[in-house]
């Protein structure tokens, strides 16, 4: 008679089972296998410190933990490092209750729609509720099992709260799978309630094998492939948008091939910034509204699409109206079906890498080419942005300043003697292949969208899907833990808005003697929106870092408003206390100097920049459906409203 043996079981606590869970964790993407959450941040509270701080600090031999200065930030550290890894590994973030946790729900939503992997692990209130009401808890009136991390669902892809020690046996297998899905991955939440993360259960000895999850690249279905290729072969000008998904996937290569065999040319949205590396005559830059007029003039007239790794979105498309072809086609290769058939695209829903060449294969033997005219018509567009770039961001072009558009209510005299496009020019110049530039919100991404040079190993990590301020510095601190490369330079550039918005993770920066530098360019308000302001008011309001006139008065009189002389602030000292090494750059000679100084520092350099305000490189020649008010007092709101209607006339709907 045999005796079955009872299963081996090791006493812990959960939040001693998570973190050694996930010590024991790996990723294998095409046979290359490493850990997949190789860190936790976090900042400990009354939710979190008994629980998962005591399991961190057990098993920090295996489990390192960054101290952080604001939840959000942590979110986007880890995001920013999930995205250098090409989604191939993340970090967990911990928080406490109540505002810690709540902290985490915009990074949360900002990974969710860029489709990378981050774990966050917030504290909750007592499962048990025997103490009462507790700080930081939410007393929901008719919802007594809700609490703030329930914010947490519509922007996560996945959520789960933790009541009971067993239920980790099923939630967290159920959360690598998320976190490893190229096609479903995001934020994945387990909400762990702080007496629950204390409390101790014999959980299965075999939860804490080591775990290897294969990163798949799913096949393309032959009979998609061969569809796309006739719409291909049929096409008489066909235009490639390359998007997010050609990086993630580690497609360039095979981009580039089919780019070069089916001579098409290949524009980049914000994601896909860099897909090409290549200088070739298909080799053309940014589309839509940040990108340049003459990518967006052949768009106008491409009768054949085909979109690689993208959602499309309004940016992309310029709101629906770039694409005039009367009639103009459209197919998408995507691992989500739903992004695949954007714009009722004929789809080929597979791993960007696989199906580019098996589309390329397919192209070489029916021999596809686009028409010799094509190829002319491009290289002739391009031929004419390329002279206009390079004067847009030659620092040695002197800018006269009175071409500045300006009305009574906007003085423009500063001691900036460069524009923002020609800082960038000298970014440009010392960029070494390698280098990561990182911006993700105002100004910055749209110029660099528009005119900086990603080819050659020269990385531009846009994060544009989401827009958010204070993104870029800890971004830059995860895309720093993600390089290997000592020598490879990580630059966030930022306007003065952004910075003032959330500088301190500098000192996080200091505290991992994180080699990031932080370019600031001072043009003293959040300008892009002023511009897009400028453009749909007509005048300014509430966007430049100017004094108010005189006192506030919140009585019945007129208030003044924000229309005095720019705010005095000595971002060069701010930076320097929170631990940078801070530098302020005037003429392109300083800044070149600022940077080769500065280039092997370890540790936050911060170098700002005054950039003459409403100075903006060439526009991109497309529209965007952001609408003036119908009804206005000011009367420059009707003309710019009968502008706009004008415009709603080239918006297509692509079923």
């Amino acid at each position: 008679m045999s005796v079955s043996r009872p299963e081996p079981t090791t006493r812990l606590t959960v939040a001693q089972a998570v973190v050694s869970y996930l010590s024991h964790q790996y990723s294998d993407a095409d046979g290359e296998r490493r850990r997949l959450i190789p860190a936790t941040c976090g900042i400990f509270g009354h939710g979190n410190v008994a629980g998962l701080g005591q399991a961190l600090d057990q098993f920090s031999d295996r489990m390192p933990f960054v101290q952080g200065r604001n939840e959000q930030a942590l979110v986007h550290l880890a995001t920013g490092y999930a995205k250098h890894a090409r989604r191939h590994a993340t970090l967990a973030v911990t928080a406490s209750i109540g505002p810690g946790a709540l902290n985490m729900v915009t990074g949360a939503g900002l990974a969710t729609v860029n489709r990378l992997p981050v774990l966050l692990l917030p504290g909750d209130s007592y499962a048990t509720r025997r103490q009462g009401p507790v700080l930081q808890q939410l007393q929901h009136p008719i919802e007594a099992d809700t609490s703030v991390n329930d914010a947490f669902r519509p922007v996560s892809r996945f959520f789960d709260r933790i009541t009971r020690p067993e239920q980790l046996l099923t939630a967290l297998p159920a959360a690598m799978r998320v976190l490893t899905d190229p096609a479903h991955t995001g934020a994945v939440v387990l909400s762990l309630p702080q007496d629950v993360q204390s409390h101790a259960y014999d959980f299965p000895t075999a939860l804490f094998r080591d775990t290897v999850w294969r990163i798949r690249r799913p096949a393309a279905d032959p009979d998609e492939v061969a569809q796309v290729a006739s719409l291909l072969a049929e096409a008489r000008r066909p235009l490639i948008i390359a998007g997010g998904g050609v990086n993630y996937s580690g497609a360039t290569a095979e981009l580039e091939r089919l780019a070069e065999l089916a001579g098409v040319p290949v524009v980049e949205t914000f994601g896909g910034k860099g897909a090409v590396q290549q200088r070739a005559w298909w080799q053309l830059g940014g589309i839509g509204l940040e990108g340049t007029p003459a990518v967006n003039e052949l768009a106008r007239e491409a009768d054949f699409i085909l979109t690689v790794g993208s959602r499309l979105t309004d940016f992309a498309t310029a709101s629906h109206s770039l694409f005039q072809h009367p009639d103009v086609r459209f197919a998408g290769i995507n691992l989500d079906v739903q992004d695949a058939g954007r714009l009722g695209a004929v789809g080929i829903v597979a791993d960007a890498k696989r199906a580019l060449a098996a589309l390329a294969d397919e192209v070489e033997a029916r021999r596809i080419a686009a028409p010799a005219d094509w190829r002319q018509r491009v290289e002739a567009a391009h031929a004419r942005w390329v002279p206009v770039r390079a004067q847009a961001i030659d620092p040695g072009m002197p800018f006269d300043k009175s071409a500045v558009p300006a009305d009574s209510d906007v003085v423009t005299d500063t001691d900036a003697v460069l524009t923002q496009g020609q800082l960038i020019g000298v970014l440009q110049e010392h960029a070494r292949p390698g280098d990561t530039v990182i911006a993700a919100a105002g100004g910055p991404p749209g110029d660099l969208q528009k005119v900086w040079d990603a080819t050659e190993g020269r990385h531009c990590h846009l994060e544009f899907g989401f827009s958010c301020m204070g993104y870029e510095l800890p971004a830059a601190i995860g895309v720093r833990l993600a390089e290997p490369r000592p020598e490879a330079r990580v630059t966030a550039f930022i306007g003065d808005g952004t910075f003032l918005m959330a500088p301190t993770e500098l000192v996080t920066a200091a505290q991992e003697r994180a080699a990031v530098t932080i370019v600031i360019a001072e043009n003293h308000g959040y300008q892009v929106i002023h511009r897009l302001q400028m453009g749909r008011n007509g005048a300014e309001f509430g966007n430049e870092f100017r004094y108010r006139n005189s006192a506030l008065d919140l009585t019945d009189g007129k208030p003044a408003r924000l229309e005095s002389d720019y705010l005095d602030v000595d971002l060069v000292s701010v930076a320097a206390g929170l631990g940078a090494r801070a530098l302020r750059a005037t003429t392109a000679d300083e800044v070149a100097e600022a940077l080769d100084s500065t280039r092997d520092h370890q540790g936050p350099v911060v170098i700002v920049v005054p950039v003459i305000p409403h100075a903006d490189l060439p526009g991109a020649g497309v529209w965007w459906d952001v609408a003036p008010a119908e009804v206005a007092e000011q009367p420059t709101v009707a003309a710019l409203r009968a502008e706009y209607e004008a415009g709603l006339a080239e918006q297509r709907w692509f079923g």
